[in-house]
């Protein structure tokens, strides 16, 4: 594995009820790259998303995070050692403003007590702010989430996940529920990031062309298993993911 690689991912397994979810794959994610995971319904994407996140517990295998192995551990420490997480619905606080639910995605990272948030928002103001510009959400930063357009929702929950300063972050259907356009602008802005302050990007998605628009390099599973990986353009001609895949728009579940 490449001496930059910040996931690492060593033949993973997992079943259930005797039907292999994943089985034996390996790949890595480097600092500052944007890798799509991608396969049929079916395939094991959010299973191999779970074994990262340690919402899993794999059968088999090996997840390290720059050289730490995490495996098995609980989603709570996995976060706290630096893997941040989008999912496909955004996830805030509807009755708090946008720069509140940064300022409490910040004060989790300090690992301070809601008790205190009253008083350590003054002081968590300017790293929020700080957030919030990184996002493109600075106007909005005084507004009630519950009111955003659901794109800038989408960017909100990105400063949340980044409020965690992670070496890698994991975006699951990251575009869902976007309009296009909106599509390749989160996908743009997150790629920007990611290569800007070396944060390793694990993503699934259902929409191709913001997979072969961004990503640097395509894993692709069918039935559990890896049967191709490298940069888009090999990805698009090779015929074993043009027959198992490539015009199928299914996401898995």
């Amino acid at each position: 594995m490449p001496n930059d690689a910040v996931l690492t991912v060593e033949r993973l397994s997992k079943s259930f009820g005797g039907v292999d979810a994943v089985r034996d794959v390996s790949f890595d994610v480097r600092a500052g790259e944007l890798v799509a995971l991608i396969g049929p319904n079916g395939a094991g994407k959010t299973t191999c998303f779970n074994l990262v996140n340690g919402q899993l517990v794999p059968d088999a295998g090996v997840v390290t995070l720059s050289g730490a192995r995490i495996d098995g551990l609980p989603p709570r420490t996995i976060a706290r050692m630096g893997v941040g997480r989008t999912f496909q619905v955004a996830a805030t606080f509807a009755s708090m403003t946008v720069r509140e639910n940064v300022q409490l995605a910040l004060l989790a990272r300090s690992g301070a007590q809601r008790g205190v948030a009253a008083r350590a928002t003054d002081l968590l103001r300017t790293e929020a702010d700080a957030l919030l510009e990184r996002v493109r959400m600075t106007e909005f930063a005084g507004q009630g989430c519950a009111t955003l357009a659901y794109g800038n929702a989408k960017r909100v929950e990105l400063a949340l996940a980044l409020a965690s300063a992670p070496q890698l972050l994991l975006m699951d259907e990251p575009t869902a529920g976007m309009s296009p356009r909106s599509r390749g602008r989160l996908m743009q802005l997150a790629a920007d990031l990611a290569r800007e302050q070396r944060i390793a990007v694990l993503f699934t998605e259902h929409d191709m062309d913001v997979v072969f628009g961004h990503a640097d390099r395509i894993i692709v599973l069918d039935r559990g298993r890896v049967i191709a990986e490298g940069p888009p353009p090999t990805i698009r001609a090779n015929a074993k993911v043009q027959a198992v895949y490539l015009g199928d728009d299914g996401v898995d579940n």
